[in-house]
C-alpha cells in the first residue's frame, strides 16, 4: 500500500482521479480492440446527443455537467472527427444546435455492444455492499446542497 492509499479520505480526490484515468485508459483500449476510433472523453456528448437528439450548446453543457468552455472544446474535436454537426437555431440566430452526424449515428450502433460489455464489467467490479455508483450519487447530491468549500469554511468557523 502506498502513502496515498494509506492517507484514507484525505486523498479521495486523488484516488477518484486515478480510478477515472484507469477506466478511461482501459476504455480507450477496449474501443480500439473492437476497431472503434473513439476517445472516452467524447462519451458524455455523444451519449447525450444519442438520447436527447438536438441540443443547444448551453443545454448540452448543462446536461453533461461541464462548463461551457469545456463543452465547446469537446464539440470542436467531435466536429473535426465529423461525429456531430451544428446548425443555427431558426428562432435565435445566435444559438447553435448540435446533433449527431450520420457518421456519429453509425458509431453509436458499433459502440452499443461495447457499452453492454462495459456495463457488465462495471457492475461486477462496483457492485459491493457499498455500491460505488450509489455512493458517488449521494456525494454529488450533498455537494449540490452545499459545496465542499462552504462546508469546510463552516466547519472551520465552529
Amino acid at each position: 500500500m502506498n502513502v496515498i492509499d494509506e492517507s484514507g479520505i484525505l486523498a479521495i480526490s486523488t484516488r477518484l482521479q486515478r480510478l477515472s484515468e484507469q477506466f478511461r485508459k482501459d476504455g480507450a483500449l477496449l474501443y480500439k480492440s473492437y476497431d472503434i476510433d473513439f476517445e472516452p472523453k467524447w462519451f458524455p456528448v455523444i451519449y447525450t446527443l444519442h438520447h436527447k437528439g438536438i441540443l443547444g450548446v448551453v443545454d448540452l453543457a448543462s446536461e453533461i455537467g461541464y462548463t461551457h468552455p469545456s463543452t465547446i472544446s469537446l464539440l470542436k474535436e467531435l466536429e473535426k472527427q465529423k461525429l456531430i454537426r451544428s446548425k443555427k437555431d431558426k428562432k435565435d440566430e445566435r444559438k447553435r444546435l448540435i446533433q449527431l452526424s450520420s457518421k456519429g449515428e453509425e458509431l453509436i450502433i458499433r459502440m452499443q455492444p461495447v457499452w453492454q460489455l462495459m456495463v457488465g464489467v462495471f457492475t461486477e467490479i462496483t457492485a459491493t455492499e457499498n455500491n460505488l455508483l450509489k455512493a458517488i450519487t449521494e456525494v454529488e447530491e450533498k455537494l449540490k446542497q452545499q459545496g465542499f468549500l462552504q462546508r469546510a469554511l463552516q466547519a472551520a468557523a465552529k
